[in-house]
C-alpha cells in the first residue's frame, strides 16, 4: 500500500506544483505585472491550469485510488492517509466530469476578465467588462452542467467552495437569519447619531498605515519569513505553499480603518495556511479546508479580535503614536464606538459587522437568480442597485461602487460569496468554545498575547489542512452543527451594548 500511496502522493504533487505556478504568475498579475502583459500571462496560467486538470482527472490517478480504496478500508478516517484517498477521489471525480477543453478556458478567461474589470471599475464602465463576464457565466453554465443530476444548476458550483452543502442548506440558516438582522439593523438606524465615525474620515498616511498593520499583523502571529504584503486593487491571500503565503491590501482615503481591517482579514486567511501540518506537503491537502471555514478565521482575527475593546486598549496607544494629529486627542471608547459603527454602505468589504450579512445574502440570491436564468448580465446593474435599497437602503451612484466592487465574479468565483457570511456564523461558534475550554483570552487579547490563540486554531483547525469539511469540523470542535443562533446573539449583544437597544 506504502508503494501505491507514495506514487499517488509523487502524481499529485506534480500537479500541485503547476498550480501552486498558476498562482504564482496570479500573484504577479494583481501586484507587478506592466498592463501590456495581459494577454500571454492568460495563455500561461490557462496551460498550467489545463496541466493539472489533466493529471487530476488522468486514468492514473483514478486507478491509484481505486487500488489504495481497497486496501485502505481499516484505516483510521483522521489519518493523513484515509484523507489523502478521500479528498483526492473527491478531486479526481470533480476533474473527470469537465472537460479539459473547458478547464482550460476558464482558467484563461479569468484571466483575461480580472484584467479587464480592473480597468472597468476603474473608469466606471460596466459595458466594456459585460462581453467577458456573460462568456463567464456561460462557461460556469456548462461547468455546473456537467455534473448533472441536481436540484439546482448552482448546487455545483457552491459545492466547489464548500463540499457537500447545498443551496437548500444555504438558504435555510440565511432564510432564519435574514429576519433578526434586517430587525437590528432597523432598530440601530433608528439610533444612528448615538455614534460618530468622522473621526475615521481624516487623512491617514498610507505609509503609517501600512506600518502599523505590519506591526499589528506579525504580533498575531503572520510570520514574514513566510510570507509578504503589497498593495492591490482588491485585498486578497494568495499560497504557494505553507511556507510562502502572501497577502495584500489597500488603502482607502477617508476611510482610516480600511486598510488596517483588509490587513489583518487577510492575515487570518494566511495564518490558517501557514499552520497546516508539514506532513500534507505537496499533497493537496496542504491548504484550509473550504472557503467559508477559510473565512471563519479571517473574519475571526478582523470582528472577534480587531474590533473588540479588549483588542485596542493594547493597541490604541500605539496607533495615536503613529498618527498624533489624527487621534491624540480622541480616547480610546471614542475610537472604539466610531470603529464599530453601523451604517447601511455600498462596499461589502468597507461593512460594519451587521449590515455585511446582507450584503452576503443579497449576493447570493442574485447568484442564484443569474444562474438560474431569472436575472441576465445585462440586468446586473439594474437589479444590483434596486436589492441594494431593498436590503441596505442605499443605491450606488455608479457601477464601480456597485456591480463591479468585487472582483469575484471576473474570476469566476460564482458560488463563493456565501462562504463570507458562513464563516463569519462559524468564526463566534469558534469563539464560544474557545473561551469554555480558555477563559483567560480576552485577558490574554487585552495584553496582547495571541500565541495561545494561534495554538488553539492550529490544533483544532490549522493543522488539518483539507482533510475535513465545514460539517466534521464543526462537530469536532464544537460538538454540534453550523447554527445561526451564537452569531445572531453576538451582534445583539454587542451591538445592544454600543447603541442602548
Amino acid at each position: 500500500m506504502q508503494d501505491k500511496l507514495n506514487q499517488l502522493k509523487k502524481l499529485i504533487g506534480r500537479a500541485v506544483d503547476m498550480e501552486r505556478a498558476a498562482s504564482v504568475l496570479e500573484w504577479d498579475q494583481e501586484t507587478y505585472m506592466p498592463p501590456g502583459g495581459g494577454e500571454a500571462r492568460a495563455d500561461q496560467i490557462a496551460t498550467l491550469r489545463s496541466a493539472f486538470h489533466e493529471i487530476f482527472a488522468s486514468d492514473e490517478a483514478g486507478r491509484l485510488l481505486d487500488e489504495l480504496e481497497k486496501e485502505a478500508a481499516g484505516l483510521d478516517y483522521d489519518s493523513d492517509e484515509a484523507s489523502l484517498i478521500r479528498v483526492l477521489r473527491r478531486e479526481h471525480e470533480r476533474r473527470v466530469r469537465v472537460p479539459l477543453e473547458l478547464a482550460e478556458e476558464l482558467a484563461r478567461t479569468a484571466s483575461l476578465a480580472q484584467q479587464v474589470w480592473q480597468k472597468a471599475r476603474a473608469n466606471n464602465d460596466f459595458k466594456s467588462f459585460e462581453p467577458l463576464l456573460a462568456k463567464t457565466v456561460e462557461l460556469k453554465h456548462r461547468w455546473a452542467e456537467c455534473f448533472k443530476p441536481y436540484e439546482n444548476i448552482y448546487d455545483p458550483l457552491l459545492d466547489y467552495y464548500e463540499p457537500g452543502i447545498t443551496y437548500r442548506q444555504i438558504d435555510a440558516v440565511f432564510s432564519a437569519l435574514k429576519p433578526p438582522l434586517v430587525k437590528l439593523v432597523k432598530d440601530i438606524t433608528a439610533r444612528l447619531d448615538v455614534v460618530d465615525d468622522t473621526l475615521l474620515s481624516q487623512p491617514f498616511g498610507a505609509e503609517g498605515q501600512m506600518a502599523f498593520g505590519r506591526e499589528v499583523i506579525t504580533a498575531l502571529g503572520y510570520d514574514f519569513e513566510r510570507g509578504r504584503i503589497d498593495f492591490s486593487a482588491h485585498p486578497f491571500t494568495i499560497h504557494f505553499g505553507r511556507d510562502d503565503v502572501r497577502i495584500t491590501t489597500r488603502i482607502v482615503e477617508g476611510i482610516g480603518s480600511s486598510a488596517l481591517m483588509s490587513t489583518v482579514h487577510e492575515a487570518g486567511h494566511a495564518m490558517y495556511e501557514q499552520g497546516t501540518s508539514p506532513t500534507l506537503y505537496r499533497t493537496w491537502l496542504d491548504q484550509g479546508a473550504s472557503m467559508s471555514v477559510h473565512e471563519s478565521q479571517s473574519r475571526f482575527y478582523e470582528n472577534i479580535i480587531g474590533r473588540s475593546r479588549p483588542f485596542w486598549r493594547y493597541w490604541y496607544p500605539r496607533l495615536q503614536a503613529i498618527f498624533p494629529n489624527q487621534l491624540g486627542q480622541v480616547d480610546m471608547e471614542t475610537f472604539y464606538r466610531a470603529l464599530n459603527r453601523v451604517q447601511p454602505s455600498l462596499i461589502r468589504v468597507e461593512a460594519d459587522e451587521v449590515t455585511y450579512g446582507l450584503h452576503v445574502i443579497l449576493r447570493f440570491e442574485l447568484e442564484n437568480d443569474l444562474m438560474n436564468g431569472r436575472v441576465s448580465v445585462s440586468d446586473l446593474p439594474k437589479e444590483w442597485n434596486a436589492r441594494m435599497e431593498a436590503y441596505l437602503g442605499v443605491v450606488p451612484p455608479n457601477d464601480a461602487q456597485g456591480v463591479l466592487q468585487d472582483v469575484h465574479w471576473s474570476v469566476g468565483y460564482i458560488g463563493y460569496f456565501p462562504d463570507y457570511l458562513l464563516g463569519s456564523i462559524f468564526s463566534v461558534q469558534l469563539w464560544e468554545q474557545m473561551l469554555k475550554e480558555r477563559p483567560s483570552v480576552p485577558a490574554e487579547i487585552e495584553a496582547g498575547q495571541y500565541g495561545a490563540i494561534l495554538d488553539w486554531l492550529r490544533e483544532k483547525i490549522h493543522r488539518h489542512g483539507m482533510k475535513f469539511t465545514l460539517p466534521e469540523l464543526s462537530e469536532r470542535i464544537t460538538g454540534g452543527p453550523l447554527r445561526w443562533e451564537p452569531y445572531m446573539n453576538y451582534l445583539q449583544t454587542k451591538y445592544g451594548e454600543i447603541y442602548g437597544l
